[in-house]
């Protein structure tokens, strides 16, 4: 009898770290629009700068950004996943640095999401 109730306290305290760390995870978990996560919702954005080398070659185009929309709001983990001139990427990634949202949304509460953006560089003629 004293080896069954050994055991099954052994069994509880390797139990507890493991449901703390799947807690942790599951804050920490990145999920896409769809299939009941919805989608962030652009509040305020900052429109990106040209460099002046952009401007004097004439540069125009979109430089794509991944990022992560946080449970706040805010913006993290920017990616470039479509260059288009590296002053004009670094310029997309500050702007998008300050933009805010309103969270996507899994079963009713604020969740991170991944999201993909254009920003497009046009000059005024």
């Amino acid at each position: 009898m004293r080896a069954v109730l050994l055991m099954v306290a052994t069994a509880c305290l390797v139990s507890v770290p493991l449901a703390a760390g799947a807690q942790k995870d599951e804050q920490g978990t990145v999920y896409k629009p769809g299939n009941g996560v919805s989608a962030p919702v652009l509040v305020k954005d900052v429109k990106p700068q040209y460099t002046a080398e952009a401007m004097r070659a004439k540069i125009e185009g979109i430089v794509g950004i991944e990022c992560v929309v946080e449970t706040d709001g805010g913006t993290g983990d920017i990616k470039v996943v479509k260059p288009l001139d590296p002053g004009l990427d670094q310029e997309a990634v500050k702007a998008v640095r300050q933009w805010k949202f309103k969270p996507g949304t899994k079963d009713g509460k604020a969740v991170r999401v991944r999201i993909t953006l254009e920003l497009t560089f046009t000059l005024r003629k």
